[in-house]
């Protein structure tokens, strides 16, 4: 789908993310302690440098105008998944267990798709983004 210029970035990132949760998903399942070790790391930069950026940028920017629109329950949906994604990503850091690197990889698929097929459709729906 042709996306407006507004959301083009973000979907772009998301892009980015999907690649990062597959990632992350095969090194879990891997088993390898040297793999995981070495995708937690790549894990920390792209959730501080990518991810994080990304999340803050829909909730003070785009979350609130949806919100505004009628969009509560979408918004609702996506904050629930940023707010797990965050809450998983210190329990990796302490742990580095891969059960849940496997399960934050396969939430952030989850997360980038649900954006990508409803969220963003209803954004630019309703708030008439070109």
């Amino acid at each position: 789908m042709k996306r407006s210029e507004f959301l083009k970035p973000l979907s772009r990132e998301h892009h980015s993310a999907l690649s990062l949760g597959t990632a992350f998903i095969r090194a879990a399942e891997s088993g390898d302690k040297e793999s995981i070790a070495a995708v937690c790391e790549k894990l920390n930069r792209a959730f501080r440098n990518e991810l994080e950026p990304h999340f803050n940028l829909e909730e003070k920017d785009l979350f609130p105008r949806m919100e505004l629109a009628g969009a509560a329950e979408l918004v609702k949906r996506a904050l629930k998944d940023h707010a797990a994604l965050r809450e998983m990503i210190t329990t990796i850091n302490t742990e580095k267990p891969p059960a849940e690197l496997a399960a934050f990889g396969a939430l952030l698929i989850a997360h980038v798709r649900f954006e990508e097929r409803e969220l963003f459709n209803v954004a630019e729906k309703i708030l008439h983004l070109e």
